[in-house]
């Protein structure tokens, strides 16, 4: 199982939030390039990246943090947040990104994940972030009224492989994940899950191994001392 420790920025700062609010900020390090060197010097092989500025305004502002730490560190990027256009994805990929993740733009511009898939096959993932099983959409602040379920197959039929879950009400809340919602989207869709919100624990990492999930993306417990990304690695990776 892959491990992502997660990379949250805001003004050109790594955060986190809880519940995915935006009025909830803790700004963990000023500098997402040495919150980087940090996960590369505890083992981590690939590291997850969010632009919530992104997400929110639709707009990119991490592609030169993308350049910095590709020029630093010998990691693989997965990225999301404020991707809407063909543009956004070419930047990201062109920064170094392997691998972009469409949310918003999955929900409200289908066709674009289409196109992406077409020109960047694996290299494309979709976020879907739920609430009450719900799709929600812009940075959290709206919930759509397609099911997560739902989503995730016409995702497949897409020719997307990868889904990056998460459950908002969890997020940033150090209380586990929705293990049985990760779960039944592992069952009824058999595509690559990848489980994020709420990791707080060593336990709830080994419930996400136990489901079979593809990978968990690990946040504020890592940044708050929690958990210890080696020891989580050497385990689970």
């Amino acid at each position: 199982m892959q491990i992502y420790p997660a990379i949250d920025i805001i003004d050109g700062k790594a955060v986190r939030l809880s519940q995915g609010s935006f009025k909830n900020v803790t700004v963990f390090n000023d500098s997402p390039v040495e919150a980087a060197k940090n996960w590369v010097e505890a083992g981590a092989t690939y590291i997850h990246i969010v632009d919530l500025d992104g997400a929110r305004y639709g707009k990119t502002y991490v592609t030169e943090i993308i350049k910095d730490i590709k020029s630093k560190y010998n990691i693989k990027i997965e990225t999301g947040g404020g991707v809407r256009t063909m543009s956004d994805i070419d930047d990201r990929i062109n920064a170094g990104a392997s691998r972009v993740i469409i949310g918003t733009a999955a929900v409200k511009d289908p066709q674009l994940v289409k196109e992406a898939v077409e020109k960047y096959g694996d290299k494309i993932a979709v976020g879907v972030d739920a609430k009450d099983g719900m799709a929600a959409i812009s940075g959290w602040e709206e919930v759509s009224n397609v099911s997560a379920v739902e989503l995730c197959l016409k995702m497949k039929s897409y020719g997307v492989n990868t889904i990056i879950y998460t459950d908002i009400s969890k997020d940033g809340m150090m209380c586990g994940p929705n293990i049985a919602s990760t779960k039944e989207l592992i069952e009824k869709t058999g595509m690559d899950i990848i489980a994020s919100g709420g990791v707080s624990q060593m336990k709830d990492i080994e419930n996400v191994s136990s489901i079979k999930a593809a990978g968990v993306i690990i946040g504020k417990a890592l940044y708050n001392g929690a958990l210890d990304l080696k020891e989580v690695i050497n385990r689970f990776q």
